[in-house]
């Protein structure tokens, strides 16, 4: 190899090495050079107050009053009978008579079975036939009386056995009611237990009598449950396989919290007209636990969050306004607005995301204030 050859050789490695060694600074140079040229983004549209910012077209919304429900209490409840008594003698005897059909309607104060009263109703004939004598004796005494026939003291002695006599008789008359069964309240009477020829006594259950018109409707509430759901609140209920809703309204609540639960039992009344629905059914019930008639109620996507504050933007004069609002309840798409807004305002509900206090917008669209 020539000696200029050399010298090309040992020159161009000597390039090449302080290419490497400054290369990494070469390269920073240029990077920063692309990212400064990168990051010169033109002027946002709502950044300032010049002519020529473009316009942002959103959807919007005309904010009208609502009825917002704030909450559904869902719970199970079973329907019980108004009245239920099993039916037995108040004494023993042989059963003479049935008079009730089984499963039949019968009204309060109706016979509907008897045992056995002929050795009282005999006595009761024996203790009358003594009482027109003892009538008399006590009216002759009397005459006498007037007289000064006879002493007070006599007179009073037959006054006396009168009065007792009556009260024989007024005695064996209410054994007498006593074996007799009678409806105490008005009800369906159930199947019969007993027939005529047994021996009744008052453990022997006879039948069963229930009134089912009205029912009760009882279910278990915790107590924040019983702070916001008051007697009088009317709860709506349904039963399974049945597409009707039924109503009732609450009327008890217990007074004391179940120690195993910590629930308290509340009841409510249902008219059941025509006796439809029968007790022991289960049901499901719902009632609103509060109701805001006049409430100002937003999409939760036009609103945002903004350094600690809840923000939403309104239509004034051709641009965005931008508002600080106070969120109440919330649902799964939608907001109560406690202040901020009010009824009339024009609420951007599109392009939040995008919009500053300020920028020129276009409606293109007014959407329906239902939310749900």
């Amino acid at each position: 190899m020539s000696k200029n050859n050399k010298i090309i050789v040992f020159t161009a490695i000597g390039l090449l090495i302080l290419g490497m060694a400054f290369f990494p600074k070469i390269k920073s140079i240029f990077s920063s050079g692309n990212q400064q040229v990168q990051t010169q983004e033109p002027p946002r549209s709502g950044a300032g107050g010049g002519a020529g910012r473009q316009q942002l077209s959103v959807t919007a919304m005309v904010l009208q009053p609502q009825v917002l429900s704030s909450d559904v209490y869902l719970a199970k409840g079973v329907l019980l009978p108004e009245e239920e008594v099993n039916l037995t003698f108040e004494v023993s005897g042989k059963i003479t008579n049935i008079y009730f059909r089984e499963g039949s309607f019968v009204n309060q104060g109706v016979l509907l079975a008897k045992v056995n009263d002929a050795p009282l109703q005999a006595e009761l004939r024996k203790l009358k036939t003594q009482l027109p004598l003892a009538q008399d004796r006590v009216y002759r005494q009397g005459t006498l009386l007037e007289k000064d026939a006879i002493s007070q003291e006599t007179y009073q002695t037959v006054t006396t056995e009168l009065e007792k006599l009556k009260a024989d008789i007024d005695l064996i008359e209410s054994r007498i009611a006593q074996t007799e069964l009678r409806a105490p309240f008005s009800g369906v009477i159930g199947l019969r237990q007993v027939s005529v020829g047994a021996y009744a006594s008052p453990s022997v259950i006879v039948s069963k009598l229930t009134k089912i018109s009205p029912l009760k409707l009882e279910f278990s509430m915790n107590e924040n449950q019983v702070r916001q759901i008051p007697i009088g609140t009317e709860i709506s209920f349904r039963i399974e396989n049945d597409l009707n809703t039924y109503n009732a309204v609450i009327y008890a609540v217990e007074s004391q919290l179940d120690p195993k639960t910590l629930t308290l039992k509340a009841r409510a009344r249902y008219a059941n007209p025509g006796g439809k629905l029968k007790p022991g059914l289960s049901a499901s019930l719902q009632t609103l636990i509060s109701e805001v008639p006049d409430a100002i109620v937003i999409p939760s996507i036009s609103s945002i969050a903004e350094m600690g504050r809840d923000i939403a933007y309104v239509y004034k004069n051709g641009v965005a306004k931008e508002v600080e609002i106070t969120k109440g309840y919330r649902t799964s798409s939608s907001v109560e607005v406690l202040s901020g807004l009010s009824a009339g305002d024009t609420l951007l509900t599109t392009g939040v995301m995008q919009l500053r206090d300020g920028l020129p917008v276009n409606i293109s669209e007014i959407i329906s204030n239902t939310t749900e």
